[in-house]
């Protein structure tokens, strides 16, 4: 993983910057109406939604500067319209979540991906359930009820997002270049 890391800030500075910046930017566009597109409330006061198939599929097909920052910025953006006191929790756990995946993968194996999307969503439920029991004090019970959603929109986001990133990657090669 730091070998991972070392090579990831090493290719970043052979980068074409100005590409960096627009895929960053669509890519946070995407992430955001993907979040805001389809949003189906919980009885917590949350709402699934379709965006972590976004972050997934800039995640298994780009770079994870680009994904950390299109899976947390996109993400906050559509909290700041609908839930502005999760804005700073989401930034911070879309981010990770992006970035883990898009380190984990190594955009040649499928397994890999699963990986990805495994360990990525998982720190992105862990993160969620860990903002919903202390800073908001929702309690054991609220937090808990948070969780069977977070779980469904990984799978559903999983389930999207792989296959989407094979296609991408397979027609669009120099995607992997970024």
């Amino acid at each position: 993983m730091m070998r991972r890391l070392v090579g990831l800030v090493c290719s970043l500075k052979r980068r074409n910057p100005l590409v960096q910046i627009c895929l960053a930017a669509m890519m946070t566009a995407l992430v955001t109406v993907g979040t805001m597109l389809i949003r189906i409330p919980n009885p917590m006061g949350g709402y699934f939604n379709v965006g972590d198939a976004v972050v997934f599929v800039c995640a298994l097909t780009l770079n994870p500067a680009v994904s950390g920052f299109a899976g947390g910025v996109g993400s906050a953006i559509a909290d700041m319209i609908g839930f502005p006191l999760f804005v700073i929790p989401t930034l911070i756990v879309k981010g990770l979540e992006g970035l883990l995946a898009s380190l984990i993968s190594n955009r040649k194996s499928v397994f890999r991906d699963l990986l990805a999307v495994g360990i990525a969503g998982s720190e992105m439920v862990i993160g969620y359930f860990l903002v919903e029991l202390y800073p908001l004090e929702w309690g054991l019970a609220g937090a808990l009820a948070e969780v069977p959603g977070n779980i469904a929109q990984i799978l559903i986001g999983g389930l999207v997002g792989v296959p989407l990133a094979w296609v991408l990657r397979k027609r669009l090669p120099q995607l992997s270049e970024y």
